[in-house]
C-alpha cells in the first residue's frame, strides 16, 4: 500500500496524521535507541495508532456512530 492510496475505514488515521507520524517515529526511535524490542515498538504503535484514529473520527463528526461511507456494523475492507 504507498501513503496515498486509499486507506481502510476507520479506526485507522489518515496517512497524513500529525500524531501517527510522532508515534510511528517514537517506534522507530525507541528500537534504534534499544529503549524496546521490534515486538515492543509494533505493539505500542499499534495501539496508539487505533486511538488516534478513534480521535481523528470523533473530530471530524462527533456523536456518529461511523466515519467516512461505512455505517456502524458494516463490513470494512
Amino acid at each position: 500500500m504507498t501513503p496515498d492510496s486509499q486507506m481502510s475505514s476507520p479506526p485507522f488515521p489518515s496517512t497524513d496524521n500529525a500524531v501517527l507520524g510522532l508515534i510511528v517515529g517514537g517506534a522507530i526511535e525507541s528500537v534504534r535507541s534499544g529503549e524496546a524490542t521490534v515486538e515492543e515498538a509494533i505493539l505500542h504503535a499499534a495501539v496508539h495508532g487505533w486511538y488516534e484514529g478513534h480521535v481523528q473520527g470523533e473530530d471530524e463528526c462527533p456523536g456518529c456512530d461511523f466515519r467516512g461511507g461505512l455505517a456502524k456494523d458494516s463490513a470494512r475492507s
